[in-house]
């Protein structure tokens, strides 16, 4: 059973950072990536991470702004986000997979103020 639980999210001003973690990601998986949706919009992809760090990916919209690391010693994952929008608004899902598929955290929700 791969529990994931996200943490971090919150209200905050344009220009602000705020940093979200997704603990329950220590087995070993492929990939580890972070998806956001918001209102009336699907959900998209945001950054990814493979398990040995050697290849990162972002989507163009975040490139720059956003960084995704993880730490294999607490099972953690971290989405850092700078000089945020408020198009940045949306729950923000963590995302991990393995051979049998792709498990999903249950969100935390980032709002943006203009």
């Amino acid at each position: 059973q791969v529990q994931l639980v996200e943490s971090g999210g919150g209200l905050v001003q344009a220009g602000g950072s705020l940093r979200l973690s997704c603990a329950g990601s220590g087995r070993t998986f492929s990939r580890y990536a972070w998806f956001r949706q918001a209102p009336g919009k699907n959900r998209e992809f945001v950054a990814a991470i493979t398990r040995d760090g050697g290849s990162i990916s972002y989507a163009d919209s975040v490139k720059g702004r956003f960084t995704i690391s993880r730490d294999s010693a607490k099972g953690t994952l971290y989405l850092q986000m700078n000089s945020l929008k408020p198009e940045d608004t949306a729950v923000y899902y963590c995302n991990v997979r393995n051979i049998v598929g792709d498990y999903w955290g249950q969100g935390t929700q980032v709002t943006v103020s203009s």
